[in-house]
């Protein structure tokens, strides 16, 4: 079984590195971060009209391109790379996957074409005040039956949720946890940025006030597509990691190539070569837990579930070692604001967290290979 990339895969790696170049540079990061949207509509346009990354995923029946799970990793690590300040996550890794899996055939005809345009900005609200991801986080109530349904409770930590307008929700109904979709100018829906450490992802809380949805897919059956949703997110946002893990390492190794102490490159003193040697090694064994989890996602097989796990949880942890190592050896340049070791480092903590901690991802692991 060969798992390395192909010819074709390695062309669009190289392909979504040089648009990210030149369209996420550091500069425009920190311009977007700053705006309330935080995203250019221009490049975002340009992303689904010339590049079709938002179609990435998205079957061909739906106006899609069709691609495996391989080729968005792809795409998400240099997206990690660069800091890509946009609602691509958002609306592909979480809405996308959402009515992809939910079996629902007509909410798939209606919505997933206009995300893959990049007309649709698509997200999904699943944790609440408890900052759980498991079933027992939810406790939103939806009240109604057939095609009248309506919402009210409060989700939290919604990616993209003040700019999405399409909101898939998840809620409980007398038939369990199911999932709803909301339109995002939808009667008494409020939106609320929420303040947060890593500015280059913008998060929101939903307040929802008998708010008419949709339901999506079957009443009392959300929880099983949500739980496919949440590990394909885990695998899709390892990818992401092991992007600005090794961003963070090729900083650091560059850095202590050209900085001189006492008349010599600090890159020889052995303290700095150990701190870029266990960066290596933890980015290289990141790389391969994602790689690996993408391929079972590609395949969807028995293995995704514990994969992703461990995915998330290895890559979580090799990500914020090798910004908090790559601030370390950068000395008091990293520490500042002008410096974006501070961009990744924080990306890098807010990621650890997003759809649970390592530790919550190790316990989840333990239990699903029966330990």
């Amino acid at each position: 079984m060969n798992f390395a990339f192909t010819e074709e895969q390695d062309q669009l790696r190289e392909f979504v590195r040089s648009f990210l170049e030149t369209k996420s540079s550091e500069e425009e990061v920190r311009r977007l971060m700053e705006t309330d949207d935080g995203y250019d509509p221009e490049v975002w346009s340009q992303m689904a009209e010339q590049m079709g990354l938002q179609a990435l995923i998205i079957p061909e029946e739906n106006g899609g391109q069709g691609f495996g799970y391989v080729e968005l990793i792809i795409v998400l690590e240099e997206m990690g790379r660069s800091l890509l300040c946009a609602p691509f996550f958002s609306s592909v890794v979480l809405g996308a996957n959402a009515l992809i899996h939910s079996g629902d055939d007509a909410a798939k005809a209606a919505h997933l074409p206009g995300i893959a345009s990049g007309e649709t900005i698509a997200t999904l609200a699943l944790a609440e005040e408890s900052g759980k991801w498991n079933a027992d986080g939810i406790a939103m109530q939806a009240s109604g039956g057939g095609d009248s349904w309506t919402l009210s409770g409060t989700k939290m930590y919604v990616l993209d949720g003040n700019t999405a307008n399409l909101i898939i929700v998840a809620a409980r109904t007398d038939a369990g946890v199911s999932l709803f979709t909301v339109a995002g100018d939808a009667d008494g829906l409020n939106r609320e940025a929420l303040a947060t450490m890593d500015q280059t992802r913008k998060q929101s809380r939903l307040t929802f006030d008998n708010t008419p949805a949709t339901l999506l897919g079957t009443d009392g059956g959300g929880w099983d597509v949500l739980e496919t949703v949440l590990d394909l997110a885990a695998v899709g946002l390892a990818a992401e990691q092991v992007g600005g893990a090794q961003m963070c390492l090729d900083m650091a190794v560059e850095y202590a190539k050209v900085r001189v102490q006492f008349g010599r490159p600090i890159g020889s003193f052995q303290a700095i070569k150990h701190k870029c040697a266990d960066m290596l090694l933890e980015v290289e064994s990141a790389k391969s837990a994602a790689y690996y989890a993408g391929w079972a996602a590609g395949e969807m097989n028995d293995e995704l579930p514990s994969v992703a796990s461990l995915a998330k949880a290895y890559c979580s942890e090799a990500y914020f070692h090798a910004a908090a190592e790559n601030i370390q050896i950068h000395g008091g340049i990293g520490f500042t604001w002008e410096h974006p070791a501070h961009l990744y480092f924080k990306r890098a903590k807010s990621s650890e967290l997003l759809f649970g901690d390592p530790t919550y991802h190790r316990e989840l692991l333990a239990q699903r290979i029966g330990i």
